[in-house]
């Protein structure tokens, strides 16, 4: 027997996943919970009859309950039929999965306004019938459970599924009849009280309210819709009513944040519910002892809004007292740190040594002097779970612009005024939202799963886990997401390896990189989500990279650069320009926070291509070509100073190497408009940099242009390093012999590219031939030598209708001509082999390409016509 059951106390958002579970599987019979609330009580009265649900007394008597359906709940409840084994649980739930479940308890969810939106989409997809009522029960959950779609925890999926009910026939007055149920004359008269007995205390950055009072004698009223009411009223970020209510103490929570899990609270006091909602019943409890529990308990359940963790660099460069000045000047200059802690053999800070004081040592010339000369004295040190206000007070008491933070005697981090300065005066929830949101309309809800998966991994290994560059900025611009690469602020090798021991699948590593590709093969996909189907798994990735962060430093000009592991605040530092640094937080507690050290939000609002500092095309000047090829991709424009240091930076392009150049410009061809990107960098000069022969004029924005409107690549059977060469083709097709020879040269062009390109001038000389043949011999000739990409160049090149027409004719037709005679033929009728098999086999095709023979019988009479020919001239 399989039963669906749900939470007591249950709303709208409970009965209507009742109902959504059972005609998802009408099998499993579903089974009302014993307390009801009053207004979801009213209409199941008026419409039960209509709907599926049972009472749980009425269930049969003898029958075992193998599998149960749990909606809107976690917690497991016992009704009549069920024994301590159970086959499975499947949890629907719109919440994060719980922790330690037994091995047969399944999880599918996602974090929605209403748990009835995942079930709605479900049955949609599957265009299952509904009853006007139905479909206004499943309305009345969705509307409940968002506070009519405007509570933060809203979904754009929510909105959805209440259009999609409200097409299909749900009542929007039956609903609104119901959830503005009128408070009854006792709760109006306790909500009075509470409103009243509002107390309201600040802790970490939260505010955090009490109300508490004793129920008229006799009471038993339904708690949660005045808690609703207040929340509502007073917006805090934790609501906590507690009401005496006969013999027992009833708590209900409420939270806006996941900074307050009002669920431990409840657990706590001998309850449950989930992070944003939960409630304990405490027997022999008075109001005021529950109240004066409440409030000395409450600090230890509530994180600060900001912590230490949440802005600290890791992995932190320290010095020894005895680093000579001048070691940790040059440590400075190749880091771009303002500062180091300076720590003892054991680890422990000691002191905090900073640029302004080396830079006075240099000037008195104590480069020679161990570093403890200069260093401030003392052991300031913070912990990643410190408030940020007690970072704020001890930089102002002791002066340091740097403090250390330390894990088990151990500096780990570092935090610093630029830190602090950056910033936001408040968390800014409904934005990570936002991001959360973007990220469900870009990617597969699978894959998020995994990725949350991979978040929770790491956070186990004290790992942070990121989106970062060109993926969070299309994510902001709503431009689509092709590769999924993850930034680990750890080891991604050993978080990868983790995830194989859990999950398995293959992992291939990079060490001298710190990088690590995961395959995800059909069996890790269904490890990760058992009721995944083949089909789904098809449309998922087949691997995942991973990158650790890290940071770069230039030891000269254009050469790359040496590496080594990093913040992700130094990670983003080495990127190109402002609006690729940008990283979307994956940890638990932390999904959907954006990472903004550089202003990179503010420049992609503006359209704005920015480097991050004046030396960037110094350390590499190939940026120049990604900026150009950025603006035409975005449509954005560089910055005036970013544009005026392109000007100094030219003449290093001579240094880099051709391959690296190369690189770049097939990168620009790849792009949609890559005449655009060659335009601008023409605009800047690099263009000619790179070669004075190279010139985008109108003519070669034409080909480009026509390119993609004209060519049908299924037609000349082009793939992706086809379509690469014909850029390049079309970009090079008017230079002559040597200077294609120059480019191909600088560039290091191999030969599959080169060889092409050579035979440009032929090209020429072919088309300029093909405009006055008329025979289809003569032009298959002329044509047969030439590649598929050439091929489709000389049709793109071509502008008259007649000589495309000869070429697709060739390419379609001609080119698969051939005689019916073959030279065994030839043998056997006694002809010596020799040269002449060829020339007599060519005339054979000729004369069927021009139509002057069709037949075998004709082709026969040619051979000896023209083995006559042979005969007589011997």
């Amino acid at each position: 027997m399989q039963i669906i059951l749900t939470h007591e106390h249950a709303d709208f958002d409970a009965i209507a996943s009742l109902l959504g579970a059972h005609k998802l599987y009408p099998n499993a019979v579903p089974v009302l919970p014993h307390r009801i609330n009053r207004n979801v009580q009213a209409f199941l009265s008026l419409y039960r009859t209509e709907l599926p649900f049972v009472a749980p007394a009425t269930l049969p008597r003898g029958q075992h309950v193998r599998r149960v359906i749990l909606v809107d709940t976690q917690s497991l409840v016992s009704v009549r039929g069920m024994g301590p084994e159970l086959d499975q649980v499947l949890v629907i739930d719109h919440h994060a999965q719980g922790a330690d479940w037994p091995a047969n308890w399944i999880f599918q969810g996602e974090e929605l306004g209403a748990v009835t939106t995942l079930l709605v989409e479900t049955m949609s997809a599957r265009l299952m019938p509904f009853s006007s009522i139905e479909a206004t029960l499943m309305l009345a959950g969705i509307y409940e459970d968002t506070g009519r779609l405007s509570f933060s925890s809203t979904t754009a999926r929510d909105l959805r599924a209440a259009a999609w009910l409200l097409e299909h026939d749900a009542s929007l007055e039956i609903a609104n009849d119901f959830l503005q149920y009128p408070l009854t004359v006792t709760q109006r008269e306790i909500y009075e009280t509470l409103l009243h007995n509002l107390e309201t205390l600040k802790l970490k950055g939260h505010t955090v309210v009490l109300a508490g009072t004793q129920a008229p004698p006799g009471a038993d009223e339904e708690l949660s819709p005045l808690a609703h009411k207040l929340r509502d009223l007073v917006e805090p970020s934790a609501l906590l009513v507690v009401v005496e209510m006969g013999s027992s103490t009833h708590l209900i929570a409420r939270s806006t944040t996941d900074d307050i899990s009002v669920a431990e609270v409840a657990r706590h006091f001998g309850g449950g519910g989930h992070d944003r909602a939960a409630a304990a019943l405490l027997r022999d409890r008075s109001l005021n002892s529950v109240l004066a529990e409440l409030r000395a308990e409450l600090p230890r359940f509530v994180r600060p809004k900001l912590q230490v963790r949440d802005l600290m660099s890791h992995s932190v460069r320290t010095v020894k007292p005895e680093t000579l000045i001048k070691d940790v000047a040059e440590r400075m200059l190749r880091t771009g740190h303002e500062g180091f802690p300076v720590v003892n053999a054991g680890g422990g800070v000691v002191g905090l040594v900073t640029r302004n004081a080396v830079d006075r040592a240099l000037q008195h010339r104590w480069q020679h002097e161990p570093v403890s000369r200069v260093m401030d004295a003392g052991t300031v040190s913070v912990s990643p779970s410190d408030s940020v206000e007690h970072v704020r007070s001890l930089m102002i008491q002791k002066g340091w612009g740097q403090v250390p933070v330390v894990i088990e005697g151990v500096v780990s981090g570092v935090v610093t005024r630029t830190d602090l300065i950056r910033l936001p005066p408040s968390e800014r929830e409904s934005e990570r939202q936002q991001h959360a949101l973007l990220m469900r309309q870009a990617f597969p809800a699978h894959l998020l799963t995994l990725i949350r998966r991979i978040g929770e991994e790491a956070a186990e290994r004290s790992d942070r886990l990121y989106f970062v560059g060109g993926i969070v900025r299309d994510l902001l611009l709503g431009r689509p997401v092709v590769d999924v690469d993850l930034v680990v602020e750890g080891n991604a090798i050993q978080l990868c390896r983790g995830l194989t021991r859990t999950y398995g699948g293959e992992v291939r590593t990079h060490s001298r990189f710190g990088t690590a590709k995961w395959l995800l093969t059909p069996p890790v996909w269904q490890q990760v989500l058992p009721s995944i189907t083949g089909e789904e798994i098809m449309e998922l990735p087949t691997a995942i990279d991973f990158v650790t962060a890290r940071t770069e430093f230039y030891t000269q000009p254009t050469v790359l650069p040496k590496v080594a592991w990093s913040s992700i605040k130094q990670d983003l530092h080495r990127r190109d320009f402002t609006i690729n640094t940008l990283a979307i937080r994956l940890s638990p507690g932390h999904w959907g926070e954006l990472l903004d050290f550089y202003d990179g939000r503010a420049d992609l609002k503006r359209g704005v291509i920015r480097v991050l500092h004046s030396l960037s095309f110094v350390d590499d000047p190939t940026r120049i070509l990604r900026a150009a090829r950025f603006e035409a991709r975005l449509d954005f424009h560089l910055d005036p100073r970013s544009e005026a240091l392109i000007a100094g930076a030219l003449p290093l392009l001579d240094r880099v190497t051709g391959g690296r150049l190369r690189h770049e410009l097939a990168q620009i061809f790849h792009e949609a408009r890559p005449e655009a990107a060659l335009a601008r960098l023409q605009m800047l000069g690099a263009l000619q940099q790179l070669d004075p022969a190279l010139v985008v004029d109108e003519e070669v924005a034409q080909r480009f242009q026509r390119l993609r409107a004209e060519l049908d690549v299924d037609l000349w059977r082009l793939d992706a390093e086809d379509l690469l060469t014909l850029y390049w083709v079309l970009f090079l097709y008017s230079l002559d012999a040597p200077v294609l020879q120059r480019i191909a040269k600088r560039l290091i062009m191999p030969s599959a590219l080169s060889e092409p390109l050579f035979q440009l001038p032929d090209l020429q000389c072919r088309l300029r031939q093909l405009s006055y043949l008329e025979q289809p011999a003569e032009i298959v000739v002329l044509l047969e030598s030439l590649t598929s990409p050439l091929l489709a160049a000389a049709w793109l090149l071509s502008t008259e209708a007649v000589a495309r027409e000869k070429i697709v004719r060739y390419w379609q037709e001609w080119r698969h001509v051939r005689s019916l005679v073959t030279g065994n033929d030839l043998q056997a009728w006694g002809l010596p082999p020799g040269p002449s098999y060829r020339r007599i086999l060519d005339a054979l095709r000729a004369a069927r390409l021009n139509g002057e023979i069709s037949t075998r019988a004709e082709e026969e009479e040619l051979v000896q016509q023209i083995a006559g020919l042979d005969d007589s001239a011997q």
